[in-house]
């Protein structure tokens, strides 16, 4: 069953490799704030390119600090490197300034690929910040149709929109079925699914093999099937982006024996929420920067959306316990990590543990330690 998702990555490097042959584009994304309604519009494949290992940071430390944030000296160390398929055939790559760290590597990046930085808003609930955000979405539907070399008609974006929201909803149906207790799902599952799928050349193939995956989840739970159980601690991690390769918090919950029911950052349930009313008949692109500027990333201020999705993940799926991971040098995210700490341990009474590390494997050992005390605490 979760077989079938192992060798996705791998298969459509195969896949994207013959598209390119055939002169399909390929536009490369970092942020989930890149609207890739667009780029579907376009006829474009779109890719993550958000590095989540720590092989080619040293080639990336080349140009960039030591002391910089791991997922920018990935991303760039892939780049430089060439060791990225999924960036080595992007033609277009459209990056953000969700951290004053990315925005300088992408000026680097710029040399190596054609590369579209949106500017952020960074006051999601000031007029003046759709106005921002609207633009921005002209800017990047100008630069696809210049360098993909396409006309971006409002009847293909309103396509892209119907697509892109049945992925999200059922992404959101996979999530949720840990809602149960016990879980239904590990969280390395959650993690290697949702990051696998990320790499899948057709959006609705990926949508079909994810529905296909949901159903036979819930025929198994109607017999009887699940992970862990009743007593089993459930743990929220929140807080900066993992992927496979850095996944090290997830998997060394799961060994001393909690449950990652959930996982709230960028690339898990944090996007899943926010829809396009697909009868909306306003301006598409406005209607994009509707939904893209109420992603609750910790570069938004106040962030108050992502405090009241928190809250009601905690309470949905029935968590004792929440985790905050930060990587280094990532400054928004570990500033707001007391205002996330204080309502999880204040307002709700939820034990709350705060991990700021690296993709290095060096204090596996120490995060093994904190993580399996905090456990037994939650156990007590």
């Amino acid at each position: 069953m979760l077989k079938d998702f192992d060798t996705i990555r791998e298969q459509n490097m195969i896949t994207l490799k013959e598209l390119k042959e055939k002169g399909t584009k390929v536009v490369g994304f970092y942020c989930t704030y890149g609207p890739q309604e667009l780029a579907v519009a376009a006829g474009a494949v779109c890719v993550g390119l958000c590095g989540t290992k720590e092989d080619p940071i040293p080639a990336a430390e080349k140009d960039l600090p030591r002391n910089l944030c791991p997922l920018i000296k990935s991303s760039y160390g892939f780049a430089v490197s060439d060791t990225c398929p999924f960036f080595h055939f992007s033609d277009l790559i459209i990056g953000e300034t969700t951290c004053d760290g990315k925005k300088k590597m992408f000026e680097l990046m710029a040399k190596i690929k054609p590369t579209h930085v949106m500017q952020l808003p960074q006051f999601p609930k000031e007029e003046a910040s759709l106005a921002l955000m609207y633009e921005e979405m002209k800017r990047v539907k100008a630069e696809m149709e210049k360098h993909l070399g396409v006309t971006i008609t409002d009847e293909a974006i309103g396509e892209a929109i119907a697509i892109l929201n049945e992925e999200r909803r059922t992404m959101k149906e996979f999530f949720d079925l840990n809602q149960a207790k016990p879980a239904l799902i590990t969280g390395m599952d959650l993690l290697k699914i949702s990051w696998q799928l990320g790499f899948h050349a057709n959006r609705r193939e990926r949508t079909v093999l994810l529905r296909r995956l949901i159903d036979e989840l819930k025929a198994k739970a109607a017999e009887g099937y699940h992970v862990g159980n009743e007593s089993t601690p459930r743990i929220l991690l929140t807080g900066t982006p993992t992927g496979l390769g850095s996944e090290k918090v997830i998997r060394l919950v799961e060994e001393c024996g909690g449950l990652v029911v959930s996982i709230e950052n960028c690339t898990g349930y944090k996007t899943l929420n926010q829809y396009i009313d697909e009868t909306d008949t306003r301006d598409k692109l406005l209607l994009l920067a509707e939904r893209y500027l109420k992603i609750p990333c910790s570069v938004m201020s106040p962030n108050t959306d992502r405090l009241e999705l928190l809250e009601r993940m905690i309470n949905e799926f029935q968590v004792d316990g929440v985790i905050d991971l930060t990587w280094q040098a990532c400054h928004t995210y570990n500033i707001e990590s007391a205002t996330v700490g204080e309502m999880v341990k204040e307002k709700l009474g939820k034990p709350f543990l705060h991990l700021e590390t690296d993709y290095s494997q060096s204090d596996v050992e120490t995060l093994r330690v904190r993580i399996n005390a905090f456990l037994e605490m939650i156990q007590e």
